[in-house]
């Protein structure tokens, strides 16, 4: 007996997860599948994820979006990387540029045969010779303009936006391609008596929404994959000991950093984020370390402007659904699991989730293969992206109980193995296309202190002239890249500013 093809599919929940799934089926499933997205206006989006990976550029080129329209609605600025800021000690920061860091030769990455020039009295910065980290850090910002029979520039970036306009502007994309929207509180889930799959969706409203497929975007609490299907939940806490964050935006400043930033406090770290109408922040923390109401008053007394809203606890526990999908439910967001937005990698998660389901589109009989291998491919996922960000815990030098405890912790043994291999000949492997590349593992052990004991011999072939300009010429072209730019605010300004944005100090 031949199965049907889905025909109905219900998102449960708005917000950038909801959103974000109902664009990409509507552009990939186009009219043969009805999309209907329950959302309510009573329940608050979390609004965490407002800086974003590469990656980004891929999800929204795939809907074919404008990107100049997309940072002018969404109040957006370009990222090119994250600096991390006391980890090791007061004034000592590093940034993760995304992008190149100089050019492999042969068999070897760049940084082996700057190991060996370091070695051998070299003196020169790694982030020399990435042109994001030197842009970055005279405010600069452009997209690569690579021409042919010209060396590539290397250049890669992100953005920050305002997840709440994203999640708009999604909206309207997604509606306007047949996505229908009902704004109802769900009240209760129905099963089915034999197969135990969600039937159906009732709203308070009594209104009955029925549906083949259903994707989770409820957040933290999970109502369909955990208070209705019990997935289970994978606890990270003994490695990520954060449970708790308050957000606050505050005025924009001068200058327009095309960078987020994470600076390390006593317990636990606090993100700035600078989008065009206002400046994101907040402080992640560990409660068994700071109050509150003490976490509260550090992050207002380091705003850099004057803070437009009143602060917003979250609390949280690091970790993800032990199956994502689950009978004929996936969970997309905040649903799925967290992790902590050190790296930025909330929303990248979401569309990773959103790829593999389209990747394992199921017919109606939902065959627990293509569910398995669909958990299995997200369970890669969120433990690569976990044992990246128990990195920048686990070698940070910070003094203080909370970062002692870090330091002492156990990790997993797949991190453990890539400290050690790096520490050795500074080799870095990456495993399975995961998310993160060799650079983006070499910036964050070199900036967290540690240091291999030699290199590559393989990096010996060259002679000490041909090392010299090797060199040389690595950082010239890295600067040429960084001097071509404009300042980030004058990038923005020239092609995708947003109309101006009346600003209200929050009342006290």
């Amino acid at each position: 007996m031949m199965e049907r093809s889905l025909t109905k599919i219900v998102i449960a929940g708005g917000g950038t997860a909801g959103w974000m799934a109902a664009s990409a089926l509507a552009r990939f499933l186009g009219p043969s599948c009805s999309i209907h997205l329950v959302e309510s206006e009573e329940i608050g989006t979390v609004g965490v994820g407002e800086a974003t990976i590469p990656a980004i550029q891929l999800f929204n080129q795939s809907l074919g979006i404008d990107e100049n329209e997309f940072v002018r609605a969404t109040q957006g600025s370009f990222k090119l990387g994250i600096e991390f800021a006391d980890w090791n000690e007061p004034g000592h920061s590093y940034l993760h540029a995304f992008g190149a860091i100089g050019r492999p030769l042969g068999l070897l990455p760049f940084h082996q045969y700057w190991l060996r020039y370091r070695q051998q009295g070299g003196s020169v910065s790694l982030w020399d010779y990435a042109p994001t980290a030197l842009a970055a850090a005279q405010n600069r910002f452009a997209r690569p303009q690579d021409k042919p029979g010209t060396l590539p520039s290397g250049v890669a970036y992100a953005y920050h936006f305002d997840a709440s306009l994203y999640a708009a502007f999604l909206r309207k994309y997604a509606e306007a391609r047949g996505v229908i929207r009902t704004d109802g509180r769900i009240a209760d889930v129905k099963l089915h008596a034999e197969s135990g799959n969600i039937e159906c969706l009732i709203l308070a409203s009594g209104e009955v929404v029925r549906g083949d497929l259903f994707i989770d975007c409820s957040g933290f609490r999970g109502l369909l994959i955990e208070q209705t299907l019990n997935s289970g939940y994978e606890d990270w806490s003994n490695f990520l000991p954060c449970n708790r964050a308050v957000a606050v935006p505050c005025a924009s400043v001068d200058p327009l950093t095309p960078f987020t930033r994470a600076t390390a406090r006593d317990a636990g770290w606090q993100w700035r984020i600078p989008l065009q109408h206002r400046t994101g922040n907040g402080y992640v923390y560990c409660s068994d370390y700071v109050t509150d109401a003490d976490a509260t008053d550090i992050l207002l007394s380091t705003l850099d402007g004057v803070p437009l809203a009143e602060p917003r606890q979250l609390r949280f526990v690091t970790g993800k659904r032990s199956q994502i999908w689950k009978k004929n439910c996936v969970a997309l967001g905040l649903s799925s699991g967290f992790l902590e937005p050190l790296e930025s990698t909330s929303i990248h998660l979401i569309q990773t989730g959103i790829a593999k389901l389209l990747e394992f589109f199921p017919s109606s009989g939902f065959h627990q293969p293509d569910i398995d291998a669909f958990n299995k491919a997200m369970d890669f996922e969120f433990h690569s992206i976990r044992d990246f960000v128990i990195l920048h815990y686990k070698t940070a030098s910070r003094s203080g109980a909370f970062w002692e405890r870090c330091r002492n912790m156990a990790i997993p043994d797949s991190l453990a193995e890539k400290i050690e291999l790096f520490c050795t000949n500074g080799r870095i492997l990456r495993f399975n296309n995961e998310l993160f590349t060799e650079l983006g593992w070499l910036q964050v052990m070199w900036g967290q202190g540690l240091r291999p004991q030699g290199y590559n011999p393989l990096a010996d072939q060259l002679t000490a002239e041909q090392l010299q300009e090797f060199m040389h010429v690595a950082a010239r072209h890295a600067r040429h890249v960084a001097e071509q730019m404009p300042l980030h605010q004058q990038y923005i300004a020239a092609n995708c500013a947003a109309p101006p944005r009346e600003i209200r100090k929050a009342s006290s």
